[in-house]
């Protein structure tokens, strides 16, 4: 299996690959982790990763910039349909659109816009560890993980889904937030899995041994 983690300039690739590089190593699987930013990797993978951190609209401009990675991208998620994980603002640039630093367009696979998270009297980023509601704790990227279990997040703003079925988890900042969205072969993490220990990890193994 080969898991191809997209290189488009995004700040904390080497810990979510080193994250990958360590469930393949504990869980056995037959597996090769990448980081490339090349478009032609995405043909050989069987898992497309997209990390973020910073604004959604340079982590689009990154994207973009990557010769033939958007034409890539559609090909092998959209097309062939395999199993994609967008982490943070690799979760949110799967929305419609963004509205930081002025209205940005992005891949338009989940219905829906990030918007900014309402401050309701409480700090923003949203910075820390949080409890995770589960509400498809039937989907495989999410088997073994408790309501209530705790994930690393940080982040000022966060996805509106358009179609409440698209949410797989929240969490409770003052108000709900949208923690994971999952639709067919998508799936994506507001929170760092990378950085959430024991359940970061559960996720991660899950979405490697997941076949939507």
């Amino acid at each position: 299996m080969n898991i191809v983690i997209i290189d488009y300039g995004s700040g904390n690739l080497r810990s979510a690959a080193k994250a990958f590089e360590r469930v393949v190593a504990e869980s056995g699987i037959a597996a090769e982790v990448a980081v490339s930013p090349h478009a032609a990797a995405l043909d050989a993978a069987d898992k497309i990763v997209v990390p973020g951190v910073g604004a959604f609209g340079d982590c689009m401009a990154g994207l973009s910039a990557l010769p033939g990675m958007r034409e890539a991208l559609e090909r092998n998620v959209r097309q062939r349909q395999k199993p994609f994980l967008g982490i943070c603002v690799g979760m949110q640039i799967m929305a419609e659109r963004g509205t930081e630093h002025g209205l940005h367009q992005g891949l338009g696979w989940i219905a829906g816009e990030v918007r900014p998270i309402p401050a309701n009297g409480l700090k923003v980023p949203h910075m820390g560890w949080n409890e995770l509601i589960i509400s498809d704790p039937a989907h495989p990227v999410l088997a073994g993980i408790a309501g209530g279990a705790h994930a690393y997040f940080v982040h000022s703003y966060a996805m509106a889904c358009a179609n409440a079925g698209d949410v797989a988890a929240r969490t409770e900042y003052g108000t709900p937030l949208v923690a994971v969205v999952a639709r067919a072969n998508l799936v994506g993490t507001q929170f760092h899995p990378e950085k959430s220990q024991a359940t970061g990890l559960r996720i991660i193994r899950n979405f490697l041994s997941w076949r939507p």
